[in-house]
């Protein structure tokens, strides 16, 4: 296993969340390299390992250094959050390690957009989106245009990072946009902190979302014009005939 790099999503935190496949590459890895939160949440579960933490907004050193370990001869696991391969850094670890001669394995985990829908209900069941609110790396202007389309084509929306303190405004700002397409009844629903300690979740309309305050660890679902309120739960569905 050296000279081995492992891109491990493990999913919203919990250690019963992770997959199997997940839990035996951490196992296995002598160093696990991440962002502290994510190093802290999984430390109680693999306490024997040597980890090495980068802060926020540090992910081309974090692979740079998981890069580095590897051709020093030991294995390693960079963790994400949710899935590596969704707004993880399994792009980015590809980019930095180039032509290297080390070897690179992605191990799936479960994103948000899927973990958050399972306690809201069944919002997904028919054709879906996932938009990132956050303009660090992609300009306000391009998601605009994303969450129209999106809306335009009457797709049960997902979105990501949907507010920080610099950006305290964005899903208020989403919400108008969507408005001009979609009723302001459209049944939404939204997470915070998915699998883990403070875990609460809400169904509630389109109009009452563009007036709700998020935090940047909750993931926010928007239905089609067919989803629906059952039971608490939001489910939008896929035009079985039952009758």
């Amino acid at each position: 296993m050296s000279n081995k790099i492992y891109v491990v999503g493990f999913g919203p935190g919990a250690y019963e969340q992770m997959t199997i496949e997940a839990v035996n590459a951490l196992k296995a890895v002598d160093v696990i390299t991440g962002y502290t939160v994510y190093t802290d949440i999984i430390k109680e579960y693999f306490p024997d390992k040597e980890y090495i933490n980068t802060p926020m907004r540090q992910e081309v050193d974090r692979c740079k250094l998981t890069l580095d370990i590897a051709k020093g001869g030991k294995s390693v696991a960079l963790v994400c959050s949710g899935d590596a391969g969704v707004y993880g850094l399994a792009g980015l670890m590809y980019e930095i390690a180039g032509d290297e001669d080390v070897e690179i394995e992605v191990i799936a985990g479960v994103s948000a957009v899927l973990s958050g829908a399972s306690i809201l209900g069944a919002p997904l069941i028919h054709d879906f989106t996932v938009i990132s609110l956050s303009d660090l790396l992609t300009p306000w202007e391009k998601i605009e245009t994303r969450l129209e389309c999106a809306a335009k084509g009457d797709f049960v929306i997902c979105l990501y990072n949907p507010s920080s303190k610099k950006r305290s405004d964005y899903l208020s700002k989403a919400c108008n946009i969507l408005m001009k397409y979609k009723d302001k009844n459209t049944v939404c629903g939204l997470v915070e902190n998915i699998g883990r300690e403070g875990q609460r979740q809400e169904v509630l309309s389109l109009e009452e979302l563009e007036k709700t305050s998020v935090n940047m660890f909750t993931t926010v679902f928007i239905g089609n014009s067919q989803t629906m309120e059952l039971g608490k739960k939001m489910v939008t569905p896929r035009g079985y005939r039952y009758e």
